[in-house]
């Protein structure tokens, strides 16, 4: 039975998904960007890049002693010539900070240079999953809870400006990952029977 079931799902699986350009992870802390990012990266064969790790390669320091040296300022136009960079290289999978997308130089550049998709979560979700991590600089003005929410009210019409929207929730990330992977096929590959479907009721 399992023998069968196996060969029904290897027929079932679509073929395989051809990028013509970077896919980047955007939205708040918490929202799952590194761990839907590894995972989307492992199912589409392609590299994964973390662009806070290579700000804090490129700078030397932690983001969190960049902030506190040089400010947001200074930290936004370093990240905005590393995400630049990596975006000029063939295509991977990238997971940004909370931040990039809001710098409209930035957005400029992943507008034009990758596909870029909103990992869009509710507040008590991000609170879970940040609450626990110290390394936050914005977390650490203030009440995490508050800050997470004013940062949703400001930077989540932003977000929407993101070419895919895909929500992130409780669920495992693996499930997240596969509609993410559903959300590029009908984004690429759009078909009528496609549309049609999308726009069935649930």
């Amino acid at each position: 039975m399992g023998d069968i079931q196996g060969a029904q799902i290897a027929m079932d699986v679509p073929s395989p998904l051809s990028l013509p350009r970077t896919v980047a992870l955007v939205g708040l802390m918490g929202a799952g960007k590194s761990a839907i990012g590894k995972r989307l990266a492992a199912r589409l064969g392609l590299p994964f890049v973390d662009a806070d790790d290579e700000i804090e390669r490129a700078a030397g320091c932690s983001i969190s002693e960049f902030f506190e040296k040089y400010g947001e300022q200074e930290f936004r136009a370093g990240e905005r010539r590393v995400i630049g960079r990596l975006l000029d290289q063939p295509p991977l999978v990238l997971s940004t900070g909370g931040g990039a997308y809001i710098d409209s130089e930035t957005r400029s550049l992943m507008r034009t240079k990758a596909i870029t998709v909103w990992l869009r979560a509710e507040l008590d979700v991000l609170f879970d999953r940040v609450k626990k991590r110290t390394h936050r600089p914005l977390l650490r003005q203030g009440d995490p809870r508050e800050i997470l929410d004013r940062l949703m009210q400001q930077r989540y019409p932003i977000y929407a400006e993101a070419d895919l929207v895909v929500d992130s929730t409780a669920q495992p990330a693996d499930r997240t990952t596969e509609q993410v992977i559903e959300a590029l096929r009908a984004y690429l590959q759009p078909s009528p029977g496609a549309q049609a479907e999308s726009g069935a009721p649930a």
